[in-house]
């Protein structure tokens, strides 16, 4: 009954709720999404800095989140390169004198808290002539509108917490304000509200400073600087988030006045954020920044989609229209339907034109996810319960949707999938919770990503090897397969082919395995087969392709050479430079290697029958079984082992080439000796195994934000739902991308010789331009 149930539950859920109806709800979610954040930012507002300034919440005790944008974390350097030639005042009272050394410290973190407290400060930084000045007003009064400067505090406690202190207050304000919006117009003026005490901490000196008596004076400088511009918005910036900071750890105060010193670091950041946001321009900090400018291949991607999506309508309208003529007209005399004679089959140009108009469609949406400021962006933030629960989560889905293979060879094509979908699920768990600062998690994403390249490596070295052949068609079907996504995402969100360094890796690793075998002698199975001495030959071409891995794993100077001649630079650089292809490259130098080796060792076994591959059947004999099943549970366990206990990344980085193999052949092991675990796979992980290339890719901009730094946030306030409908977004882009890549791969790429080699003209015709173009572009921005 239960496997009845079981089975029941799986067919209703499949019935009811299939992609399509998916992709359909897909859409009008985006549509109503946009239309909402479109409201929203029309009704609201569209600075971003303003969110940065008045709202935002903790993640865990010490990370603050802007609300709807992301915070950059500014070193010393990258400080000085913006506050160049900067004088910059702090005027106030004690806390403002704490937000001042702590603004300070952002660029020099020697700079020490001492001097005398109830006198102006000052502070210069010769390299990079920055002035930080400290002045010390307690007061709004004559002397601090002689200074034309901000701020107040203690006013309160001056004047015992009288109503004529508060009277006397606002008439300050008022007296002060016009020129403080003169001052605004030339320089950045931020005028700080107070922040609330813990009154039970207070000495009694300081009893008087009320939290009732604080929201009384903020709400007076509120309501006087923001009508002190008639006409139009007030040009003075209210910091009122240091306010919401202090809420939340002024508990942690040792006197009830002062915040603890992250609660400073965090207001001086946000600061630090507001002016140098819109000047050094960071990936990872959203806030206060416009929208970049389109680039002059983005317009012309942005045309040729354009015309795509029209001529698609057009087509659509005219073939409507030829439909309706040939629709079956009833017989008046029998009272039947006349049934069309001939079906019409559905044209190249159409494939292309419904093709293209989907995909420029999607891509309007990546646009608008990662480049325009219509959707919200947030920081990620590490727990362990953010990166364990969902891994659970996935595994009891992966668990109930289970099915019978269709054959019982190892890593036979629905093993491979599953392998594949659990794999990339776990990856975007990691990357989407941030859980890369957590070495031991690192560690094992690590060797998720070698497993997708040993993939790489066996099952293309199979083929080969099994098929021979060598043919440009086969070639050119491979690389369209990994390259069309990320070719159009360069286009579209101006970033370069090595950013999505996976691709670049698995395409560079597929033309090594291709050259290495398609070379004089060309060895395959069938070859082989006939001579054992042409294994011994195979085997010679490996040890020869290991030796080159080495010389170049070993010689970053010969690498850097090869891959920084033009126009391979023009793939491999990021930043200006290959260090980081190179980095990736070395990190995983053997995997490739060792799949290919894997997949000929497995091969010969097969060939030789010594491999018992039948359903229910353990791969080898019991005894064999057994002992190789121990030694892979205990390889597998000691490499995890190794890996929880790493504490340097960077030796661990140096290690993994060489070890991560282990506990990929101890999974392979683990999941085909036993007869029963060949025989059944996990059908959820496999649809996503299918697709699992779209979901890496489309991650870094639909799912993730700010090129992968943070989180896109379709539903603000609601950090679960957001995470929910985003997610089913992107998988259903995901997926359809993956058909639409089909579909263009068997119209774009002609099986016959001829019109193929055409079509490598034009393509090569393609990049010549976008090169010219890119040069054009580049000398554009200096």
């Amino acid at each position: 009954m239960a496997a009845l149930a079981y089975n029941l539950g799986k067919r209703e859920i499949n019935h009811y709720f299939s992609v399509r109806s998916a992709k359909v709800l897909a859409l009008v979610a985006v549509l109503l999404l946009a239309a909402c954040h479109l409201a929203s930012r029309r009704y609201r507002g569209n600075d971003s800095c303003e969110y940065l300034l008045s709202s935002g919440r903790f993640l865990g005790e010490k990370v603050w989140q802007p609300h709807s944008c992301m915070m950059h974390k500014y070193k010393m350097s990258e400080a000085k390169n913006c506050l160049v030639d900067k004088h910059i005042a702090f005027i106030g009272d004690s806390r403002i004198r704490q937000l001042f050394y702590s603004f300070v410290k952002i660029i020099n973190p020697q700079f020490k808290e001492e001097g005398n407290k109830h006198e102006n400060i000052p502070f210069q930084d010769k390299t990079s002539s920055v002035k930080v000045d400290f002045l010390w007003h307690p007061e709004v009064n004559g002397s601090m509108k002689q200074c034309i400067k901000v701020w107040t505090e203690w006013s309160i406690k001056i004047h015992n917490g009288s109503d004529e202190a508060l009277s006397q207050y606002k008439m300050n304000i008022t007296s002060i304000a016009p020129l403080l919006e003169k001052l605004a117009k030339t320089s950045d003026v931020y005028w700080v509200l107070q922040d609330p005490v813990y009154e039970d901490l207070l000495s009694e000196n300081r009893k008087m400073i009320t939290n009732e008596k604080i929201d009384a004076y903020n709400e007076a400088a509120v309501s006087i600087l923001n009508s002190s511009a008639r006409n139009s918005k007030s040009s003075i910036k209210l910091f009122s988030v240091s306010k919401l900071i202090a809420q939340e750890t002024i508990m942690e105060s040792l006197d009830g006045l002062h915040l603890p010193e992250s609660s400073r670091e965090t207001s001086a950041m946000i600061l630090m954020n507001v002016y140098c946001n819109k000047v050094l321009k960071p990936v990872d900090g959203s806030c206060c920044q416009p929208r970049p400018p389109l680039t002059l291949i983005q317009k012309l991607a942005a045309c040729f989609f354009t015309l795509s999506i029209i001529g698609y309508f057009i087509f659509y309208v005219i073939h409507r229209n030829a439909h309706r003529k040939n629709k079956p007209c009833t017989d008046l005399e029998s009272g039947e339907e006349k049934k069309n004679i001939i079906n019409t089959p559905v044209s190249s140009l159409e494939i292309l034109l419904q093709s293209f108009c989907k995909l420029g469609l999607i891509m309007a949406y990546f646009y608008m996810c990662d480049r325009a400021n219509l959707f919200m962006k947030e920081n990620k933030f590490y727990t362990h319960s953010s990166f364990f629960i969902p891994i659970i989560y996935i595994l009891v889905l992966g668990v109930f949707y289970n099915e019978n293979t269709k054959e019982t060879k190892v890593l036979n094509r629905e093993q491979t999938d599953e392998w594949k979908g659990w794999m990339q699920l776990v990856i975007l768990i990691y990357h989407i919770s941030g859980a890369s600062t957590f070495l031991p998690v690192y560690m094992h994403i690590r060797v998720l990503v070698a497993a997708y390249l040993f993939q790489t490596g066996y099952g293309h070295f199979s083929y080969f090897w099994i098929k021979g052949d060598f043919g440009i068609y086969r070639v050119c079907q491979v690389l369209f397969r990994l390259n069309f996504l990320v070719v159009v995402l360069c286009l579209v969100m101006d970033r370069p082919y090595q950013f999505y360094y996976f691709v670049p890796l698995v395409t560079v690793w597929f033309m090594v395995i291709y050259v290495t075998l398609a070379l004089w002698p060309q060895i395959i199975q069938k070859k082989a087969n006939g001579n054992c001495l042409w294994h011994l030959g195979l085997l010679l071409k490996l040890a020869f392709l290991l030796l080159c891995i080495c010389f170049l794993a070993y010689s970053q100077g010969a690498f850097e050479k090869i891959f920084s001649l033009w126009p391979l630079s023009k793939c491999f650089e990021l930043n200006g430079n290959v260090y980081e292809w190179w980095f990736r490259w070395r990190l995983d130098r053997y995997v490739v290697f060792h799949g290919m080796l894997f997949a000929f060792i497995y091969l010969a076994l097969q060939r030789w029958q010594i491999l018992s591959e039948g359903k229910g059947e353990p791969l080898f004999s019991t005894k064999i079984s057994t002992f190789l099943l121990f030694i892979s549970v205990v390889s597998f366990l000691t490499y995890s082992i190794w890996a929880s206990s790493c504490k340097n990344k960077a030796q661990c980085n140096e290690l993994h080439p060489s070890v991560s193999v282990v506990q990929i052949v101890a999974f392979i092991l683990i999941r085909n000796i036993p007869g029963y675990a060949r025989s059944v796979y996990s059908s959820f992980f496999a649809w996503f195994g299918k697709i699992s290339l779209e979901l890496f890719i489309c991650q870094y901009h639909i799912w993730l934000a700010a090129d992968t730094r943070g989180i896109l946030v379709l539903i603000p306030g609601n950090p679960t739902l957001n995470i929910i409908i985003s997610t089913f977004i992107f998988v259903c882009v995901a997926h359809e991308i993956s058909q639409i890549t089909t579909d263009l791969a068997q119209v774009l790429i002609p099986k016959d010789n001829p019109s193929l080699f055409r079509r490598l003209a034009c393509t090569v015709a393609f990049f010549c331009g976008l090169l010219i173009l890119s040069s054009i572009q580049d000398k554009s921005r200096l």
